[in-house]
């Protein structure tokens, strides 16, 4: 799987020099993804001083393959809320996510990112009444959608709900004009924690607050990360030459198709599957561009990795009750441009000790009694006793060799790491071997 995404070929982000002393800060960020950098550009307007430690080169794994699309409309999440958690939480969800719009605007103003107003749409393959519970739990909460029958995809579907007024972005352009006057370290992973203190190969910054945005966190000694979250795989393309469709669409089934422009480009992308499972999503995708986009060049294809929370909503806030000075930032569910706004809105406020509205409805701390907790925790034990090698390096899982990707995938919680045994995606922080 070639991993140029469509936003590095159009885009050119600054590099910065990796640690090499020993520094003090008020807040240190781990993690250079989009999530990290707002949250370390809010700080600094603020007149925080800040610090983003970021293992290899900014914004180098999920918010390079996102597909940027800033909506509140989360697949078909407003009728599920309703139902497992209720109006109120479902009011606020939107409400915080719509902020989130409201902030990326203010924010993309002068900025060139690409910015632009388009609709959102989550069509449907399963019959309208999904679409009408969907319809009906938005009107609920007080926000206009609609059905359209007619869609421009290139295959037939039961219809869609359509949202106005929502937009998408080129994240790496938004990143670059956001790094400027932040404090980044690249190449810098952190290797162990004293208190207050991050330790990497080559020096240390000890902060008052640690922000870990690492995508999946991998200090296993608080949250219960590793039992709160899985991760899941995705496939996206550039392609030209393709009929264009004025709009963002995507499947409310996790396995279907998502589609969107930018410039000349369509993008395209399927999968949903658990990382370390299904392995074939590269296939399918190349397999749906041929039969739907046959005179369509491939310009770029590239795959995306995902952490999914238990309940549908991220966890942001403290990393646990135990760690009242360290804050976190995961479990996007494949809505990672709102859900790092969300995140820097929170986390700042908490850091600068301003009350926020959204901070108890995304509380890592919440609770969490739900099936995945339990297929999570035996899908670790089971793979923890598979009898093969290599193992994980993160809690000792059996690794499955991915013949697509070249890849050895960790099912348990997603790590992966290339032939040679480096590192491609966490929560693993050393490489195979090591």
């Amino acid at each position: 799987m070639n991993s140029m995404s469509i936003w590095k070929k159009t885009s050119s982000l600054p590099s910065f020099e990796n640690l090499r002393e020993n520094i003090k800060t008020q807040v240190l960020v781990i993690g250079g993804g989009l999530a990290g950098i707002l949250t370390a550009h809010f700080l600094k307007e603020s007149g925080v001083d800040c610090v983003v430690l970021e293992k290899g080169r900014v914004c180098g794994g999920t918010t390079s393959g996102t597909t940027a699309k800033l909506t509140f409309q989360h697949g078909l999440i407003y009728s599920r809320l309703l139902k497992e958690k209720g109006e109120y939480a479902a009011r606020e969800y939107q409400n915080a996510n719509a902020e989130a719009l409201e902030h990326f605007a203010k924010l993309c103003a002068d900025k060139d990112c690409d910015y632009e107003i388009r609709p959102s749409c989550v069509y449907s393959l399963r019959g309208k009444k999904l679409l009408a519970d969907e319809i009906e739990a938005l009107d609920r909460i007080g926000v206009s959608a609609k059905f359209e029958k007619e869609l421009p995809l290139p295959f037939e579907t039961d219809g869609g709900v359509t949202v106005e007024n929502q937009a998408q972005i080129n994240p790496l352009k938004l990143a670059a004009e956001l790094l400027n006057g932040l404090t980044v370290y690249e190449n810098s992973p952190v290797c162990r924690f004293e208190k207050g203190k991050a330790v990497t190969d080559n020096g240390s910054v000890t902060a008052d607050y640690i922000v870990i945005s690492t995508h999946f966190p991998f200090i296993n000694s608080h949250g219960a990360y590793f039992l709160k979250l899985y991760q899941n795989r995705s496939y996206m393309a550039a392609l030209k030459n393709a009929k264009p469709v004025g709009g963002m669409y995507v499947d409310e089934n996790e396995k279907g198709m998502t589609f969107r422009d930018y410039g000349e480009y369509l993008i395209i992308g399927s999968g949903g599957s658990r990382t370390g499972k299904d392995m074939r999503g590269g296939e399918r995708l190349d397999r749906l561009t041929r039969e739907y986009y046959p005179g369509a060049q491939t310009v770029c294809r590239w795959a995306a990795q995902d952490c999914m929370s238990l309940d549908g909503m991220p966890y942001i806030g403290r990393y646990s009750a135990a760690a009242a000075d360290m804050f976190v930032a995961t479990g996007f569910n494949k809505w990672g441009m709102t859900g790092s706004m969300i995140s820097a809105m929170i986390i700042s406020d908490m850091i600068l000790k301003r009350q926020n509205h959204y901070e108890r409805l995304f509380s890592p701390s919440r609770s969490m009694f739900k099936k995945q907790l339990f297929v999570n925790g035996l899908e670790s034990a089971v793979n923890m006793l598979r009898p093969t090698a290599p193992r994980c390096p993160h809690l000792g899982c059996a690794l499955k060799w991915n013949a697509s990707e070249h890849s050895w995938d960790c099912s348990c919680h997603g790590s992966r790491f290339a032939s040679d045994g480096e590192i491609l995606n966490n929560p693993a922080n050393k490489p195979l071997g090591r």
